[in-house]
């Protein structure tokens, strides 16, 4: 079965349902996992409410801050569940780019992730991660909706 498990992860509530599934598929077959989230850069110009509000050094700090919130929150998560585990945080401007890259990094045999939903235009207008990684990825993705 599966040796190392990438879950990448924003936060989200979805996200979060997605890392503790992929930690107990992890569990149960005796696999590894690394959890990453992937920060996109501050730019002057953006649609992020978070950029908005924000300078870039305090983007960058509160960015790093909720990183490692959630990396922490994972990584107490799959040591309690007996996993080994390793987490990253990533500075990418293209978040699925740096998911597939840090899977072939890390020599991840699948990724395990959540999948918003969205449809229609708001699928146009943010993209969606999960569609992206399907379509560019060599490595198996599971999807949990």
């Amino acid at each position: 079965m599966f040796k190392h498990i990438l879950i990448p992860t924003d936060g989200s509530e979805l996200a979060t349902q997605a890392v503790d599934k992929g930690i107990a598929l992890a569990a149960g077959t005796g696999a590894a996992v690394t959890v990453m989230i992937v920060t996109e850069p501050f730019r002057i110009l953006s649609t992020d409410s978070m950029q908005v509000e924000s300078t870039r050094a305090s983007y960058d700090a509160d960015a790093t801050a909720h990183a490692d919130r959630i990396l922490q929150a994972a990584r107490a998560k799959a040591e309690a569940a007996g996993v080994s585990v390793r987490t990253h945080h990533k500075w990418h401007d293209s978040p699925y780019e740096a998911i597939i890259d840090t899977a072939l990094a890390e020599g991840c045999d699948l990724i395990a992730m959540a999948s918003h939903g969205r449809r229609g235009m708001a699928a146009v207008v943010m993209g969606s991660q999960a569609t992206k990684i399907l379509t560019h990825s060599k490595i198996p993705v599971l999807v949990y909706r």
